[in-house]
């Protein structure tokens, strides 16, 4: 069995277990000084459960301390004074312990909730604030697991593994302590086998740390499978692929099984070892102790006051032996959190940036060149294109010609490799990111909603906007009428990325966004390529309404809808290969010509 779960034929568990050797999950020095500053705003909570834990600690010293008194005053000796006494001292003792105890692990579970509250709010923040290419470049479903699962495990980490840690490293201070004040010589015996017994818990702890990185990656894969298939649902029943999917889904679970089960292995040996160890220390303090009993060196109460402090010893070293492969998962998971809020954006602001202001803006592409990746190919090349205020410019073109590219350069979502974009005039790297992307609007091919409101997701454009403001909005987007037919007209909650809705519904209620923001720069991303050819001339209707007075790009599929615009911009291989009029290009017969007669052939 054994055997099973250290085999590794199978090559995902092979390409996992060379991760994890390559990666490497230790807190590097500059991240552990992050969580200590962190950790050091709460000083004066820390302080208080420290004083705590030192009660608790001291409570379980006098507890040994105890047994002496209790043995040769009380069963030996026969004092009832002690009688009386030793009891009472027992009640402080207990209530003190209680006491600390509640004390301490209130305040460094806030401490812990507060630090995980943090790391939890950085990281979605610092991933709203990368750019689109880092969201693009990581699967969603690794994003989610570092939000979800690596901080539930960091908080495991700080709000119980740190508890326990100091509380019982407290505690092993003060068995100590009543160890070598029993009998000093029987202490110094007993502690050869001391360095035996922590050695398993670095050993094994090590091993933890390397797995749970193993584990924790495969687990964000395995979010991002899940998020994929589920949104994904129809297409896999449709082509009947279910089994397909549940195959891979297997395979996956069984990399996890391994991982987890070799973590298992390692977490599970501690405990065992760590008992055979002190089992060899107890045998070696009974025989030596009670040699010096019978030689008449030591009292029974002497030995056995000093026996259970050892006995007592024993257990906050062994939990500290499984507290250390809880925290050696939680450095793994807060190393994961740290690669993402140490990642830099390419997308940078400059020191004083200039805002954007005015109601008109010309656009223009001066000498543009763009490529995702410096050793790839230039998406784009050499692009120089101007925009007049009020003008519609269509862009149209093959699949992969660089449409998308270009635009996406317009909000800074993407920066140019060379050249530069301008809005009135004004390179978009000197503007502050805020103020640009507040004067440009976009209606994409997927449409964009929330499981909120039809209100909200139409206030998405403006959050300050009124109900009559909102209502305009959907009257002009044609949106209006079907609104109301809702049970809850403006109220009703649309599902997950407008799930309860048509795809012409959903487009008519992105098109009311992008109306209520009112922003002089549009950008429409194939609006109308997925809708059928009546919803399409309606949410057309609506566009029509949109693009009035506003710098406006519009990529086409259906060249058939672009007949309005002022300017055709046809791109091919990221150069423009012609513009003009729709009557220009068509009269000049070459690829605008060919492209309107293949489609109109196809009907």
């Amino acid at each position: 069995m054994l055997s099973f779960f250290l085999n590794v034929d199978n090559s995902s568990w092979y390409n996992k277990l060379r991760f994890m050797k390559n990666k490497n999950p230790r807190l590097t020095k500059s991240r552990r000084k992050k969580i200590i500053s962190l950790v050091s705003i709460y000083w004066k909570r820390l302080l208080l459960a420290a004083f705590c834990m030192i009660i608790v600690a001291a409570a379980n010293g006098a507890m040994a301390l105890l047994v002496k008194p209790v043995m040769d005053d009380i069963f030996i000796n026969q004092n009832r004074d002690m009688l009386l006494l030793i009891p009472g001292i027992a009640i402080l003792v207990f209530f003190l312990k209680g006491a600390g105890s509640y004390g301490s692990e209130y305040l460094m579970n806030y401490i812990g909730e507060k630090i995980i509250r943090f790391f939890r709010d950085s990281l979605y923040e610092k991933i709203m604030d990368l750019p689109i290419s880092f969201i693009q470049r990581e699967k969603t479903g690794a994003l989610m697991s570092r939000i979800t699962n690596d901080v539930n495990i960091v908080k495991g980490m700080v709000s119980t593994a740190v508890i326990n840690v100091f509380r019982d490293f407290f505690s092993v201070i003060a068995f100590l302590f009543v160890i070598f004040y029993r009998d000093w010589q029987l202490a110094l015996g007993a502690f050869v086998v001391l360095p035996l017994a922590f050695y398993p818990i670095v050993l094994f702890g090590r091993r933890v740390r390397k797995f749970s990185t193993g584990t924790q990656e495969t687990m964000a894969d395995l979010n991002s499978f899940l998020h994929e298939t589920f949104t994904g649902s129809k297409i896999i029943k449709i082509f009947n692929l279910q089994a397909f999917e549940k195959k891979r889904f297997q395979k996956k679970t069984q990399t996890l099984f391994r991982l987890e089960m070799k973590k298992v292995i390692a977490k599970a040996l501690s405990s065992p070892v760590m008992e055979f160890l002190g089992g060899l220390g107890i045998a070696f303090i009974i025989w030596f102790g009670g040699l010096r009993v019978i030689n008449g060196t030591s009292t029974p109460g002497t030995f056995f006051s000093f026996l259970t402090a050892v006995m007592m010893l024993y257990d906050p070293v062994k939990k500290l032996s499984k507290l250390n492969n809880t925290i050696q998962e939680g450095v793994a998971s807060a190393s994961r959190i740290f690669d993402v809020l140490e990642e830099s954006s390419v997308i940078k602001e400059k020191k004083n940036p200039e805002n954007l202001s005015g109601r008109t803006f010309d656009v223009e592409f001066d000498h543009v060149g763009f490529s995702y990746n410096d050793n790839e190919a230039l998406a784009l090349n050499d692009i120089n294109l101007k925009a007049a205020p009020g003008e519609v410019l269509a862009l149209v073109g093959m699949s992969g010609g660089g449409k998308t590219s270009l635009v996406n350069l317009i909000p800074r979502l993407y920066d140019v490799s060379h050249g530069r974009v301008l809005i009135a005039g004004k390179n978009v790297k000197d503007l502050s990111i805020k103020s640009l992307r507040d004067h440009i609007s976009i209606v994409t091919q997927e449409p964009i909603l929330f499981n909120e409101s039809v209100k909200d997701n139409i206030r998405y454009g403006k959050m300050d906007a009124t109900h009559l403001e909102i209502e305009n909005a959907a009257k002009d987007a044609y949106a209006y009428d079907f609104i109301n037919r809702f049970p809850k007209g403006f109220d009703t909650i649309i599902g997950e990325l407008g799930s309860r809705l048509s795809g012409g519904e959903k487009q008519r209620i992105c098109i009311a966004r992008a109306l209520i923001k009112d922003a002089p720069v549009l950008i429409l991303d194939e609006a109308t390529s997925a809708l059928d050819s009546q919803a399409e001339k309606v949410v057309q209707k609506a566009l029509e309404n949109l693009m009035k007075g506003r710098t406006s790009f519009v990529i086409a599929h259906r060249l058939s809808t672009i007949d309005y615009a002022s300017r055709i911009i046809l791109l091919k291989n990221g150069s423009i290969k012609e513009q003009g009029t729709h009557e220009e290009l068509m009269a000049q017969k070459k690829d605008y010509f060919k492209l309107q007669t293949m489609q109109a052939a196809k009907g």
